[in-house]
């Protein structure tokens, strides 16, 4: 008898668990807290994240994951083991919960065993990967069975997967090491470039989703932020518009556009023919950056547009697809590994 169906969307700046019958049950920051003297772990989530940028020189806050795979295995599975305990609160077996991670299509055999590897370390029974584009077609509700192709763009804190799917399975697929992360880095290195001015990565994040833009028709919004002087080293404020902030994150947006026409470029004619019917979905949280979805159309000619809780497609994905887990596998194209306490075995 099975357990607890879960689904965890393990991102590299969020993680976010969905349980069946429940819907998505946590959503927390990937950060750990620690403290350098003693090893102890001081926090995890949001309460670790308000502390970035903030402790004394013995605090540390560790981001255990990059660009969507692990970085530090130990933190990533303290961190795991926290949110399992939250969810798992007045479940007295936790070793029966079957649960599901996704990884970045572009992931290697060893980051997609590491992952694995954690989550047993957790307590589950079985475990199982699927890749993120999949996982956030299921979550979007495309019709992923059929055969006709479905063309999804998953951009996360860390990675952008663009993939096509058909019959159950990934046809072609590109996985950059680019993200939400790499927008906030950018809109560092402008600020300290141009405005001799240091912001830490929770200011970066908050210009990024308040008046950050791809659309250069947009009506120019403006935000004060405050920071450190690189040249007299003390604090000041400066008015910042959408308009700078659209100029530093240029590369990375092109990055993205970049791939989505490699990906098209290379796909097969009758499954593009699909995807010019279907258009292009948006998921991810970079899916919710002003004016990027008409960019995508723009630079295709292929209607794009963002799907409904974007940010949730990834969590409701993996956790749908165990309720299919035999359909996915029998597809042959899956992508899917699987691990249990009895052993390994490949799928």
């Amino acid at each position: 008898m099975f357990g607890t169906d879960i689904g965890i969307d393990l991102g590299t700046a969020t993680v976010l668990i969905y349980v069946k019958g429940k819907g998505i049950v946590l959503r927390e920051p990937s950060v750990v807290a620690v403290d350098l003297d003693n090893g102890q772990v001081l926090a995890v989530g949001d309460e670790a994240k308000e502390m970035v940028g903030r402790t004394p020189g013995s605090v540390v806050s560790v981001r255990p994951l990059r660009d969507g795979v692990i970085a530090d295995y130990t933190m990533t599975e303290t961190m795991l083991r926290y949110f399992m305990k939250r969810i798992n609160q007045g479940m007295r077996r936790f070793f029966k919960n079957r649960v599901m991670i996704c990884v970045p299509s572009g992931a290697t055999d060893v980051e997609r065993r590491a992952v694995l590897e954690a989550a047993m370390e957790v307590g589950a029974r079985d475990a199982y990967l699927i890749e993120e584009p999949m996982a956030a077609a299921i979550g979007a509700n495309l019709e992923i069975g059929q055969a006709k192709g479905k063309m999804i763009v998953d951009i996360g804190g860390g990675t952008t997967d663009i993939a096509v799917i058909s019959l159950g399975g990934i046809v072609v697929s590109r996985s950059l090491r680019v993200g939400g992360d790499k927008f906030d880095e950018a809109i560092i290195r402008f600020l300290r470039k141009q405005h001799n001015l240091a912001i830490g990565e929770q200011t970066a994040e908050k210009l990024k989703i308040q008046i950050a833009t791809c659309d250069t028709t947009e009506e120019e919004k403006s935000m004060v932020l405050r920071g450190r002087d690189l040249i007299q080293g003390l604090p000041r404020q400066i008015e910042i518009d959408s308009g700078s902030i659209r100029s530093a994150i240029t590369d990375n947006v092109t990055a993205i556009v970049d791939g989505v026409k490699n990906v098209l470029e290379v796909t097969p004619p009758e499954l593009a023919a699909d995807i010019i019917d279907g258009g292009i979905v948006l998921t991810g949280g970079g899916a919710m950056l002003r004016g990027l979805p008409e960019l995508i159309a723009r630079e295709t000619q292929i209607n794009c547009f963002a799907s409904d809780d974007p940010t949730e497609c990834v969590a409701v994905g993996t956790g749908k697809a165990l309720a299919e887990i035999e359909n996915l596998k029998s597809s042959g194209r899956s992508g899917i590994l699987a691990i249990n306490r009895r052993g390994r075995r490949r799928r």
